[in-house]
């Protein structure tokens, strides 16, 4: 099995290489280079299977020999122990042919940790057998930083430095991020937006000098095992409503659209979505983009769904290197434009995108709607991300179920919710002392010298 880079002009990797690179050193993203599909028959026997079991049938065709299936096994099962639920990604029906995916019940209360736990447990695996340590550098708009701090606190062959935009993460999002005491990891305030955070996590990996020397890897989304971890439960949610018997739709609240990204390859996998739905807040440049081909960054506005405010979704990428025909430098060239404001997508890559996707948006007032609605008609409390997932997906439910994903706990924006409800929804019991806990953090300019120069100082040897 063997990955590309979506601007073309960097080495074909395998998959254990591609997991610990991140992001190619073209500045593309990594990509199988053909996508293993799945019988019919093979999708339907994940039926009454474990949450484990359906991962590892859906992500073992993706890793070559970079793992041992006695290893990969393994690396599941430790993944998922710590998760507050047998079902790992339980369905709530919300009404007639909608139903939620709840994905907040890791240990960090967001959709992330199953990526995330995911990847922790299989660099340490593969850094062991190297004898290697690596410094990991993310970017994060609340829920990815917390994710991979808990993913790799403690871990001698990584050093964890996160990038968060300073004041826009709501208190548990940065508290999760700051209290943790293991000294290899750094939570790292930017004075900025999470565009800022991206922009110099990206430009870290483009400083091969920097990268090279400090062992460089990332964990965001922009790592392909990210993207196969969260193509599991669309598989698992799918398959428990009767598919492949019939098609499913999904509703994705989208900021780095590494999420629907995933729907999309098990989609391609052959597993029958019908509708996939990009769902965003006011900050809807991909909702514009796929209904204009219009591609122009903007002012990022802050909302009660921070981790959604985003103008430049890496991910969205690697659609656009499909929708191009794999040219890469076409896509090159788009990431070249992008530089300069924005770009126009071509008629036919835009056609190509319009028959996979399709998108919507809700503002502040229909997001609080959205919580308020939903609590008094079913009883359920929605994050204010996955209460633009609800309102979005209304307008797209049909004869066949519609699946909306949940992608936060809602405690972890009480302030959102209980505006809207009244109701301030309490942590978890085994987070409860978490405002309690003493923080560590330093708050960084938005720099590269400067941050650069941290890192050497406080990686450790």
């Amino acid at each position: 099995m063997h990955y590309v880079s979506t601007r073309g002009n960097a080495p074909t990797l395998t998959f254990e290489e591609a997991m610990l690179t991140g992001l190619a050193r073209d500045g593309g993203l990594y990509v199988p280079a053909d996508v293993p599909k799945m019988a019919q028959s093979d999708i339907a026997a994940l039926a009454g299977l474990s949450y484990e079991e359906v991962a590892f049938r859906v992500m073992r065709p993706f890793l070559g020999d970079s793992f041992t299936d006695a290893e990969f096994e393994d690396i599941i099962a430790k993944a998922y122990a710590s998760f507050g639920h047998d079902a790992r990604a339980p369905l709530v029906q919300l009404g007639p042919n909608h139903h939620l995916l709840e994905l907040f019940h890791g240990p960090t209360l967001a959709f992330k940790d199953f990526a995330m736990q995911l990847i922790g447990q299989m660099f340490q695996v593969a850094l062991a057998k190297r004898g290697e340590k690596v410094t990991i550098v993310g970017a994060t708009s609340g829920d990815t930083g917390s994710a991979a701090i808990e993913a790799f606190r403690g871990l001698d062959a990584v050093d964890v430095f996160i990038l968060y935009p300073h004041g826009r993460v709501s208190e548990v999002q940065r508290r999760q991020m700051t209290t943790p005491v293991e000294s290899n990891v750094h939570a790292l305030a930017l004075h900025g937006h999470f565009d800022d955070c991206q922009g110099k996590l990206k430009d870290m990996f483009n400083d091969f000098t920097f990268r090279d020397e400090v062992r460089l890897a990332g964990v965001n989304s922009i790592n392909w095992a990210r993207v196969l971890a969260q193509v599991v439960y669309y598989f698992s949610s799918a398959v428990s409503l009767g598919a492949p018997a019939r098609e499913v739709s999904f509703t994705v609240p989208t900021g780095n659209f590494g999420d629907i990204f995933a729907g999309y390859i098990a989609k391609r996998m052959g597993l029958p979505i019908k509708q996939l739905v990009v769902a965003t807040n006011k900050n809807d440049i991909l909702h514009r983009a796929l209904s204009t081909g219009d591609y122009t960054t903007g002012e990022v506005f802050s909302t009660i769904s921070p981790s959604m405010d985003i103008q430049v979704s890496s991910n969205f990428e690697r659609a656009l290197f499909d929708a191009y025909d794999r040219d890469g430098s076409a896509v090159a060239q788009l990431m070249d434009e992008l530089k300069g404001g924005g770009f126009k997508i071509s008629q036919g890559a835009l056609q190509r995108l319009q028959a996979l996707f399709v998108s919507g948006r809700a503002d502040e007032a229909q997001t609080s709607a959205a919580i308020t609605g939903y609590l008094k008609r079913t009883g359920e409390i929605l994050c204010p991300h996955s209460a633009v997932g609800t309102y979005v997906a209304e307008a797209h439910i049909g004869p066949d179920p519609m699946i909306t994903l949940a992608t936060a706990h809602p405690a972890k924006f009480p302030d959102a919710v209980e505006a809207a409800t009244g109701q301030r929804p309490p942590l978890p019991r085994r987070m409860a002392d978490l405002y309690d806990r003493s923080e560590r953090v330093t708050e960084v300019e938005n720099n590269l010298e400067s941050l650069e120069t941290l890192i050497r100082e406080r990686r450790t040897a």
